[in-house]
Order: structure tokens, then C-alpha cells, then sequence
């Protein structure tokens, strides 16, 4: 498998000057359960998934194991290579840090300055950072220039606060691990059914307001991988006949009341329903109904039909006619 994750969740931490937390394993693991399988109908197997968890004294998850493991993962020749951490962080004028089971105070935690160099000397052909730690924007920056990324081609990081944030847990989970865990079932995903990094941040940055903790995206790829396949919202065979149904960009389909399969306003003088245009229709009310197109003139679908008016393709629309001329789907 071509797909290689490091999942971290530590809740346990030794010494009580640091105080344990309650939902970080919980969220690991609901995390890793998402991409050890796709989400379509086959749950066709995803990332092959290693689980580090520290619940107690007899299960830690100590600083040497995490750094340890993640410099194993970032050393393989995998297409993508993942990291994932929740846990506790800590922010100094040197750079930030992610703490494991030992640490006794902030800064003997696995820097995170460290941890992007292990990821941007991978030879993966793409590294992802996820954290939901406190002060975890720090990743990537440079100390002193908290406005410069200092990440390789085909690092993206993705974390849950600013490096002057904490991360916050709500009814002991997470509140950016339930958002990321939220856009891997699907509320992320695209027509297609593709959850990439960039729409899982969009996803969490939508859902929080400028009040709340702010996630933190960096970038630096010339495209963006599928972190998780779900069914695709519109099938890609009916998502593919848009070229067909629409020749040109701006072609406007002509509709009759013959499209229209309900007798329900039809007068003597319209056409019958056409079973074959009635098919037709489904599949452009399918459109309408996830912004592709609308309706010229006319306020819903069916009057557009009734009425003999025409509908169009939205800038959405126009974006998937593209992929579709193109086989990009």
C-alpha cells in the first residue's frame, strides 16, 4: 500500500504538572478508523494506519516513540505519507512543541521544528502534518518570522490553532478533530467524491467563527492528493453527460412541458410527457439541485419546463463540463 499514516493520541501524561486530557485517543482513533477505508460503497482499503495511544502508566506514548515512528514514516518511499497528533503543545521564542507521555514540562517535547524537517526530507511524494495540539500553527514557521513558511515541495500542514492559540476540547472531544472528522465522512468531499487537505480546511474554517481558535493551512504542492474517497454526490456516468447535455459552456437547454412527467398543470394544448425526455429532466434537476445549473427565466425546474424556457449551467457547472470534456473524472 502506497498510503502510510502515524496516528497519535496521548491523553496520559506522567508528570501532574502537566494534566491528563480526555478526549485526544478517542479522537485518534476515529480518525485513524476513517482512513484505514474509503467511505464509497466498497470501503475500499485507504491508508495502512500506525496507532500510537497513551491511555495510562502501562500505556504511554513517550517523546523518543513518536519522534521515533514519525521519522520511520517520513523515511519511506510511500506516494503519501501522514502524520496526525492530538495531544498536548507548547509555544517558546524557539518554536513550538508536541508532548508525549514524559514530558515534564513544554519544551521537551518533540519540537515541531523538527518534525517538518523529518517531513520535508521525505522522499514521499506528498507529507501531511495534521495537529490538534495548542500553539501547533507554529509548525512550519520560522522562529522570529511567524509570517514565513519554511516548507518543502509536497508538504501541507494542517492544524488546529494559530501558533498563539490553544487548542480547545468540547464535551471531550476536540472541537478541530470533530470538524476534521466531520469532512472525512463526507462533508468535505467534492461531486466527485475526492476529501483533499484543501477542502478539509475549508470545511473547518467555515464551520468556526473569527472568535473561535483558527485553523492554519500551509501549502506548497502543485496539486492536491485525495486524503478519502466517499460515494460521489451525482454518479460520475450522469456527472460525465453534461459535455453531451451541454455543447458549449454557455449552450442553453431547451425545455417543453414534454419533460415534465406530472400531469399536474398540463393543459390540452402542451405537449404529453415524453418518457425519454422525462429521464432527461431527472438528470437536470439532479444538476439543479447540487448548483450545476438553473433555470432561464423561471423561478423553479418545473416551471421552466411548463413554461418552455430553458435552463443553464452554473460557474459550477461550467467547472465540472470541464473535467468532463477533459476525462479528468
Amino acid at each position: 500500500m502506497d498510503r502510510m499514516a502515524l496516528v497519535v493520541g496521548v491523553n496520559y501524561y506522567s508528570d501532574k504538572r502537566i494534566p491528563n486530557l480526555s478526549g485526544c485517543v478517542n479522537d485518534a482513533k476515529e480518525v485513524a478508523r476513517l482512513l484505514k477505508h474509503n467511505g464509497d460503497s466498497s470501503r475500499s482499503r485507504n491508508f495502512d494506519c500506525k496507532e500510537l495511544y497513551a491511555t495510562g502508566p502501562d500505556h504511554a506514548v513517550n517523546r523518543a516513540a513518536i519522534k521515533d515512528e514519525a521519522r520511520r514514516l517520513f523515511q519511506s518511499k510511500a506516494e503519501i505519507a501522514l502524520f496526525y497528533f492530538s495531544g498536548h503543545g507548547y509555544i517558546e521564542s524557539t518554536g513550538g512543541f508536541i508532548n508525549g507521555s514524559d514530558s515534564t514540562r513544554g519544551d521537551e517535547g518533540l519540537s515541531l521544528r523538527e518534525l517538518v524537517d523529518l517531513a520535508n526530507g521525505s522522499s514521499a511524494r506528498h507529507r501531511i502534518v495534521i495537529l490538534d495540539s495548542c500553539y501547533s500553527g507554529a509548525a512550519g514557521s520560522v522562529p522570529g518570522m511567524e509570517n514565513h513558511a519554511a516548507i518543502s515541495e509536497g508538504v501541507t500542514i494542517l492544524t488546529a490553532s494559530r501558533s498563539d492559540q490553544p487548542s480547545l476540547e468540547r464535551k471531550g472531544h476536540g472541537v478541530f478533530t470533530s470538524l476534521l472528522i466531520n469532512a472525512l465522512e463526507g462533508a468535505a468531499a467534492n461531486l466527485t467524491g475526492s476529501i483533499t487537505p484543501g477542502s478539509v480546511y475549508a470545511h473547518i474554517d467555515q464551520s468556526l467563527g473569527m472568535w473561535d481558535q483558527r485553523p492554519v493551512f500551509k501549502t506548497n504542492t502543485d496539486s492536491f492528493v485525495s486524503l478519502r474517497e466517499v460515494d460521489p454526490a451525482i454518479p460520475l456516468d450522469d456527472l460525465r453527460k453534461l459535455k453531451e447535455l451541454f455543447p458549449t459552456e454557455d449552450y442553453e437547454y431547451r425545455l417543453d412541458p414534454s419533460y415534465e412527467p406530472r400531469d399536474e398543470g398540463r393543459t390540452d394544448a402542451m405537449p404529453p410527457a415524453d418518457p425519454r425526455n422525462n429521464r432527461v429532466f431527472s438528470l437536470l434537476q439532479k444538476y439543479n439541485r447540487h448548483g450545476l445549473l438553473v433555470p432561464v427565466g423561471a423561478d423553479h425546474m418545473w416551471s421552466a419546463a411548463m413554461e418552455s424556457k430553458s435552463c443553464r449551467l452554473t460557474r459550477l457547472g461550467k467547472h465540472y463540463r470541464r473535467l468532463a470534456e477533459q476525462d479528468l473524472f
